[in-house]
């Protein structure tokens, strides 16, 4: 009887790997080799992962032949995983040579190459001469490194590439691995709060996660999005909101609200329906106060997805500098975040068309252009005071699914928010009679009632007493409200978006 031979462990990687699902990384790596370039420049800081993808590229470029990958780095040298490095190959120029005279298809991973070709014009023609010997013989070779050099003499040989975050199916075989925890349910719901970062950073989330907790589970989810968020504040213009907000918390807006409630169905089944209905986003402007940024905060609660926010007076503050560039790389990173709420605060502080030929007219237009293709797992969420600044091009239909005015809450929305206020701070309402409150702060916003509150009850912790409708009539009468300050403003500003918005509030004027 034939005794079966052992597998080795590189068999039994590529019937895993062959089975499991391709990562967005794999796929674009692989899709360029299968075009049979033979020179690929990969920008990326994540060298160890570069290796592990195009070892992945190796397992099914031309399955079911796996194709070796070759290493090369100026202290290793070139060799091949668990192998001693091949003498006479840490010189740049030997390792080409090396390259060439292989026999066999495979792919030559060359770490930090961009310093041999910067510094050397022999190194630069001798990779020429590889680019015309190699065609098409099933011979790869991939630069990587963390930055861009590429010498003019290469630019139209070379394939660029960036390496973008891991995605999904990425970052679920790495929980695997590094964890060893086999319930994919489990993974599943903690996988999201690591994409947009690197798995350098994804291990330090998960031993944060593991220290905290003892174990992987749904527990570990706030430890996961404590780093995340540290992570991704670095940046200085991008921050992740942790704090949710359910769409109960927002008094008033009805309006608002059942337009997000009807629309949570369709982005839930985004990738299965046409991209025309899908929803891409929503403006909100209107008066100060009035609750812009709570609403956006329900919003990203009510998709039950992550809130990352764009301060557009910190891009253009010049302290991450130049502003269009920091705006195109926000907008880039937030890409490989989906899904996600990507909320643009006080966007007519930077996105104008009223210098078309300057830095704030060409972030406008890559922006317009941005919403048009951005994933459709992002859906972004912008709000405006200033709204008379807005450029007609940002408000027409298309841009956004809907551009909302957020007025001066009605009586009964201010009544109701009143009741959020003081449920939220643990004050009883069922003793006072808020509807007396309704003519002493009239033209009032969401934030006045809110401080109203707060002076009432600071002065009842003072006293040692509960607060009482009297002491709200007290505090109420004392504040003097914007839209008494400024009235011609304000008008302007109803004026403005009578005929160019939505009503965010079911009952007013408007359209």
């Amino acid at each position: 009887m034939k005794s079966t031979p052992a597998r080795s462990d590189s068999f039994m990687e590529q019937i895993t790997i062959t089975a499991a699902a391709e990562s967005r990384a794999a796929k674009t790596l692989r899709e360029a080799l299968e075009s049979g370039r033979p020179l690929t420049y990969v920008r990326t800081s994540e060298e160890e992962r570069a290796g592990k993808v195009l070892r992945e590229v190796g397992l099914r470029l031309f399955a079911p032949t796996a194709v070796p990958v070759w290493t090369w780095s100026l202290t290793e040298g070139m060799h091949r995983d668990g192998e001693a490095a091949k003498r006479g190959t840490h010189d740049p120029r030997a390792a080409l040579d090396f390259i060439a005279a292989h026999p066999d298809a495979a792919i030559f991973h060359l770490r930090d190459f961009h310093e041999p070709l910067r510094e050397s014009a022999e190194t630069r023609r001798r990779l020429r001469d590889i680019y015309e010997s190699i065609r098409g013989q099933r011979k790869f070779v991939v630069i990587t490194s963390p930055v861009r050099s590429i010498p003019e003499e290469l630019e139209r040989s070379l394939l660029f590439l960036e390496l973008r975050p891991p995605d999904l199916v990425e970052v679920l075989a790495f929980l695997r691995e590094e964890s060893g925890e086999a319930n994919d349910e489990v993974l599943h719901q903690l996988a999201p709060a690591l994409l947009g970062l690197t798995l350098d950073e994804s291990r330090y989330a998960l031993r944060r996660a593991l220290a905290a907790t003892g174990r992987l589970g749904p527990e570990s989810l706030p430890a996961l999005l404590e780093e995340k968020r540290l992570l991704i504040n670095r940046s200085g213009y991008i921050e992740f909101i942790a704090d949710g907000t359910s769409i109960g918390e927002v008094g008033g807006l009805d309006g608002l609200k059942n337009w997000v409630l009807e629309r949570r169905k369709l982005f839930e089944l985004r990738d299965s329906l046409n991209a025309e209905i899908v929803p891409k986003g929503l403006l909100l402007m209107g008066i100060p106060g009035c609750g812009k940024s709570l609403a956006i905060k329900a919003i990203a609660s009510c998709f039950q997805l992550p809130l990352y926010r764009v301060d557009m007076i910190e891009i253009f503050s010049g302290r991450h500098g130049k502003p269009e560039g920091a705006f195109v790389e926000a907008c880039k990173l937030m890409e490989d975040l989906v899904p996600a709420v990507l909320w643009f605060d006080e966007i007519e502080m930077g996105i104008t068309s009223a210098d078309a030929g300057g830095e704030q007219g060409r972030i406008f237009a890559f922006f317009l252009t941005w919403m048009q293709e951005k994933a459709r797992g992002l859906f972004v969420a912008a709000t405006a005071n200033r709204i008379d600044l807005l450029p007609a091009e940002m408000i027409r239909k298309g841009r956004f699914d809907e551009v909302f005015f957020v007025d001066l809450p009605l009586d009964e929305e201010r009544l109701e928010i009143f009741k959020i206020h003081l449920n939220r701070r643990g004050v009883d309402t069922a003793g006072i009679d808020l509807d007396q409150l309704t003519e002493f702060t009239k033209g009032w916003s969401g934030a006045e009632v809110e401080q109203c509150v707060v002076s009432a009850l600071t002065k009842a912790r003072l006293t040692d007493t509960q607060v009482t409708g009297q002491e709200l009539i007290q505090a109420a009468v004392k504040i003097v409200p914007l839209s008494r300050t400024m009235e011609e403003q304000l008008n302007h500003i109803r004026g403005w978006a009578f005929e160019r918005a939505v009503r965010a509030s079911k009952r007013g004027p408007g359209r």
